[in-house]
């Protein structure tokens, strides 16, 4: 079965997106081992890796806009909101958990990569799923 246009475009638009994410996550590791910057330079250099994260969140938005399958873009809105809803749950037990001072502190950076992985999880739960329902 061929892929859909707009799927190649999300794919090679991510593609683009995690390799900005790459290179800039291991450039400003980099900088800031090697020759840490000071002042307001220091502030946007640690800033530029998150900014690539927030370009997926737009490249799945541009996603869902393009989107022809209605009930494909359905699922892959529910799976978003599943893995919103998983990863505002996770957060904010464990934030209540650190200010208990019963577990240490998580970057926040990590709720993106809960969030992502949520996702993933949800897109494989909804693939078995229809796997099973069509055997059956």
């Amino acid at each position: 079965m061929p892929m859909p246009p707009e799927i190649k475009r999300y794919t090679r638009r991510l593609l683009v997106t995690m390799t900005l994410y790459g290179v800039a996550l291991v450039g400003a590791n980099m900088w800031f081992r090697h020759a840490p910057p000071a002042g307001l330079l220091a502030y946007i250099v640690a800033i530029l890796p998150a900014l690539p994260i927030m370009g997926v969140f737009v490249v799945i938005g541009r996603l869902l806009i393009e989107m022809r399958d209605e009930y494909v873009r359905m699922q892959f809105v529910r799976q978003s909101l599943i893995a919103t809803g998983v990863t505002l749950s996770i957060t904010t037990a464990w934030g209540f958990l650190e200010g208990f001072q019963l577990v240490p502190h998580a970057q926040g950076y990590y709720a993106a990569t809960l969030w992502f992985s949520s996702l993933g999880l949800c897109v494989m739960v909804h693939t078995v799923r229809e796997i099973w329902r069509a055997r059956v």
